[in-house]
């Protein structure tokens, strides 16, 4: 599968810094591409790979992640005014926004506050409640290293966790490498993400694609089958994987997102 590198571009916030991938072309169809927790922009080379030409798929780092800045907070909210600030920044008036885990969560709160600007939804994977209480679920990177003298180090510190975040490390001036983001702030995110978001995800009525892996820890079918049912317009595609679906079951995700993209062409 060919996956192009895309071009970075980075844009001011306030003295913060939001870096992007426009994988392109200029003339495709606008698609914002939103990563969950431990990603960033780079992951998803290979669905724009497979949307070009009709599609222009544009993703960011996430703030904290990748090579944008530390945010101060990691709220909804915050998350929200970057995705605009973006768009605002390409001069794109709209555009379909798709979302994996947190990423998911972004783009239906987005839909919901300015759906002027959302002109579809793709939720890959991330359900509208989490009851989850007490410490985070993620809590175990703040056990992992921030950084070492070589790669190699790193991954071995990382244990487990290394397939996930291999590819997103970063090598310093100095020759040494670290993560691609500071534990304490994905965890201040995840702390976010709690809670229930139904009338969030109810709030808008644009055309809407839910993908949600059969095995998934974090999405049921049963609450996936609900969301899809009680939610107008929206379309649902369970894969045979597991939370992680970008890297899990690509193709199935690359389909399921295609055969919509295609409905919403011959809508206009």
């Amino acid at each position: 599968m060919n996956t192009p590198r895309g071009h970075r571009h980075h844009l001011l916030l306030d003295d913060r810094r939001l870096s992007y991938i426009d994988f392109g072309p200029a003339a495709g169809q606008p698609l914002l591409a939103l990563h969950g927790h431990f990603s960033e922009g780079r992951s998803f080379a290979a669905l724009a790979a497979e949307l070009a030409p009709q599609w222009r798929v544009i993703a960011p780092d996430q703030r904290g992640s990748g090579e944008s800045g530390r945010a101060p907070d990691y709220s909804r909210e915050g998350y929200v005014t970057d995705a605009l600030a973006l768009l605002d920044h390409l001069g794109l008036p709209s555009a379909v926004v798709l979302g994996h885990s947190m990423g998911g969560k972004n783009a239906y709160h987005l839909a919901a506050r300015h759906p002027e600007r959302v002109r579809a939804l793709i939720n890959v994977d991330d359900p509208v409640v989490i009851t989850d209480t007490g410490p985070s679920g993620i809590s175990f990177c703040l056990d992992w290293p921030r950084q070492a003298p070589t790669r190699e180090a790193l991954l071995d510190g990382l244990g487990e966790a290394a397939p996930m975040v291999a590819p997103w490390l970063r090598q310093q001036d100095d020759g040494s490498w670290r993560l691609p983001f500071v534990p304490e702030d994905v965890i201040a995110s995840d702390l976010g993400v709690r809670g229930d978001h139904w009338p969030v995800w109810l709030g808008s009525d644009c055309p809407a694609l839910l993908v949600h892996g059969r095995t998934s820890f974090l999405l049921t079918p049963e609450l996936a089958r609900e969301m899809a049912g009680r939610r107008p317009h929206t379309r649902r595609v369970e894969l045979d994987a597991g939370h992680f679906i970008p890297t899990e079951d690509p193709e199935g995700l690359v389909g399921a997102v295609r055969e919509f993209l295609d409905m919403l062409h011959t809508l206009g």
